[in-house]
């Protein structure tokens, strides 16, 4: 079974991602141990550290930071859950069985939140983003790795 440590705040006056590494560097001091190692970045952008097996996934939103530290590859994404996006967004994004569910769906926006936050997720992970294939996935609106908390809407997958 996967270690998997999760932190989030809220923002007040400092930056999301300089908030999600004050998160990261709290979460390795305490359950690694040790100072947080450097920090690198492979050639598609995604951050790794150097000279530790452990893996991290930053995210932030207008209001509030995230982070995750896994001991296994993992990407994190959050999103608010007020935030209002553009249902075009959706021709462009799903998957043909993502957008079956989306289609009936009573609340759009928030099942466009949710594999949004999915795919993000994912492609954190693996490390290759969402880049010009999103629909490359195939999601479903019932996925425990997505979660509430603190008005964000989380995804975690490891």
């Amino acid at each position: 079974m996967a270690q998997v440590y999760f932190a989030h705040r809220r923002l007040h006056g400092e930056s999301g991602h300089d908030a999600g590494r004050a998160l990261l560097a709290q979460l390795y001091e305490t359950h690694v141990g040790g100072m947080l190692p450097p920090i690198a970045v492979t050639p598609l952008g995604k951050p790794y550290f150097e000279n530790s097996s452990w893996h991290f996934s930053i995210s932030h939103t207008k209001y509030h930071a995230f982070c995750v530290l896994c001991d296994c590859p993992v990407g994190l994404d959050a999103e608010e859950i007020n935030r209002r996006v553009n249902p075009i967004v959706a021709e462009k994004a799903l998957s043909p069985g993502e957008r079956a569910q989306y289609d009936p769906a009573v609340d759009k926006n928030c099942a466009l939140l949710t594999f949004w936050v999915l795919k993000e997720a994912e492609g954190k992970r693996s490390g290759r983003g969402v880049g010009i294939h999103p629909t490359h996935t195939d999601f479903m609106l019932t996925d425990t790795r997505v979660f509430e908390c603190d008005n964000c809407l989380v995804a975690i997958i490891y």
